[in-house]
């Protein structure tokens, strides 16, 4: 803390000096006269002036650029993607759009409660087959079992008197083609709950939690159990107890399809257990597994096996049970606020799936190109390759983000969006940032992070009641993502500062110094 006070400080001052360098009669700097010497001060301060920076300010009433800096250069956005695609599910499909998930037959199930056929969980999308609290509200909360809504729909055919089943127990994915990882997405990335699995059945965002529990004494093996439970791997465990006053020192690892997770290291002795939150790579058989033993619970016999299912079929069925999701409103907050990248794939499919199944990822990337037009985003600015900026392929321009920002605005669902971005210094994914008077509550924007990536984009609220549409985007920094953190939000201080008289007087400004100097 005490070095992030010297630092503003010695940009403060470095401002006032350079204030003075213009001499007594210099005409005073117009507001983005201010601004961009305050800001370059920022972004041209060590160590993160070795990166790459792009930059865009407007008004979001009247549209007018307030400041811009490689505005129209392409740069790694991470999760400030998440911006487009969220708003292209809420245009999309509407705020009120609720995900429907169902358990179907192609058999009969008879008076004496056995169902000839197979039972087929059948998802659609809802990012939420959960645990998870609703509506979010400041923080992520949780109530009960990750898989309580399955258990909700094993109670509803078991009422339905379901007590064998003679086919199988499937588990249906096939309303997305099926493309588990995106293009861009890199290999460690999959071990973990922000890279799991993409899929039409997402049951507790399609994860499992490992607990290390270590032993009263040093030497003693740590206890494994993994919660909920899951079949398509085995942990193998070299993790033992060290002495209270050691740090914990844990290394996992796990090849992509393996069957196997091997976790070596050391806990301290007596301390709290240690979550490890991995990601299911096979998420429509894991679902079905789950139900499974949900079923069997209850006394319902399987005859048949459990199997996905990820191609379409069309042969009639019968629904026996029905879960409707909150509605999009609702996920698409959460999305934001916390930065969930399954999620946001899972909204970019559901809003393609609109318009049908598409042949191949490179079609269903195409896919926003329409919406992005309608934004008014000028043509060849975003380079799609996922919908949650995981990838390291995505490309976007500030221009792009700020004209998607101005479009939102505009639209009946724009209230749900603005909803839905973290607010700084009071939740979601800047919760801790900028908590100081002044800016905290103004600023109102996605955060975006990945290696020697940190991005800022939304709105600011100024004192004086002028909302700003701005894109702060940073590429190839190779400093901690604090430094870059700091720069973003001192930013975020100045455009406030700089940028609250009441719309078009920078215009004016400029305009009246222009005329007198012809």
């Amino acid at each position: 803390m005490a070095g992030r006070l010297r630092r503003a400080a010695f940009l403060g001052w470095a401002f006032l000096l350079a204030l003075a360098a213009q001499g007594q009669d210099a005409k005073p700097l117009t507001a983005p006269g201010r601004f961009a010497e305050r800001a370059e001060l920022l972004v041209q301060a060590a160590p993160v002036d070795k990166g790459q920076w792009g930059l865009l300010i407007v008004d979001a009433a009247s549209g007018e650029i307030l400041y811009q800096k490689n505005a129209d250069k392409y740069f790694v956005p991470a999760s400030n993607m998440k911006l487009l695609t969220t708003a292209l599910a809420l245009d999309t499909l509407g705020s009120g759009y609720r995900f429907r998930t169902t358990l179907e037959t192609n058999g009969v199930l008879s008076s004496d409660g056995r169902l000839s056929g197979d039972l087929i969980l059948v998802g659609r999308g809802d990012p939420n087959i959960s645990n998870r609290k609703f509506p979010f509200d400041t923080k992520e909360e949780f109530d009960g079992p990750p898989e309580k809504v399955l258990a909700e729909m094993a109670d509803a055919v078991v009422l339905r008197g379901l007590k064998e089943i003679a086919g199988d127990l499937v588990g249906d994915d096939s309303y997305f083609p099926r493309e588990r990882y995106p293009d861009g997405w890199e290999i460690d990335d999959m071990v973990w709950e922000y890279g799991a699995a993409v899929s039409a059945i997402v049951v507790g965002d399609n994860t499992v939690t490992v607990r290390l529990t270590p032993g009263e004494k040093p030497g003693e093996r740590a206890e494994v159990s993994v919660d909920p439970p899951a079949r398509e791997f085995t942990v193998k465990s070299a993790v033992t107890t060290t002495d209270a006053k050691e740090k914990p020192d844990l290394h996992l690892t796990r090849e992509p399809g393996a069957d196997s997770v091997r976790i070596s290291g050391v806990l301290p002795a007596k301390s709290s257990p240690h979550k490890l939150v991995l990601a299911i790579q096979e998420p429509a058989e894991h679902a079905a597994e789950l139900l499974a033993h949900l079923l069997a619970e209850r006394g319902v016999k399987l005859d048949g096996k459990i199997r996905p299912q990820h191609d379409p079929d069309t042969a009639p069925r019968e629904v026996l049970a029905e879960h409707l999701s909150v509605p999009l409103a609702d996920s698409v907050k959460l999305v934001n606020k916390i930065s969930q990248n399954l999620h946001t794939e899972v909204l970019l499919r559901a809003a393609a799936r609109q318009s049908g199944r598409w042949s191949d990822p490179e079609d269903l990337t195409k896919f926003p190109q329409a919406f992005y037009a309608k934004a008014g985003i000028p043509d060849g600015d975003v380079v799609q390759t996922d919908g949650s900026g995981l990838s390291r392929h995505d490309l976007v321009t500030p221009r792009a983000f700020v004209a998607l920002l101005e479009y939102a605005q505009k639209q009946a669902w724009f209230p749900s969006f603005y909803a839905s971005l973290p607010v700084a210094g009071v939740d979601g994914t800047l919760n801790e940032r900028m908590k100081n008077a002044g800016i905290s509550g103004r600023i109102h924007a996605k955060t975006g992070s990945v290696a020697h990536v940190r991005t800022l984009s939304g709105y600011a609220e100024t004192p004086g009641g002028r909302r700003l549409a701005f894109s702060f985007l940073s590429n190839n920094e190779f400093v901690k993502g604090r430094e870059v953190h700091d720069a973003l939000d001192g930013l975020c201080q100045v455009m406030i500062e700089e940028f609250d008289g009441p719309p078009g007087v920078e215009a004016d400004t400029v305009k009246k110094e222009a005329s007198s100097q012809e």
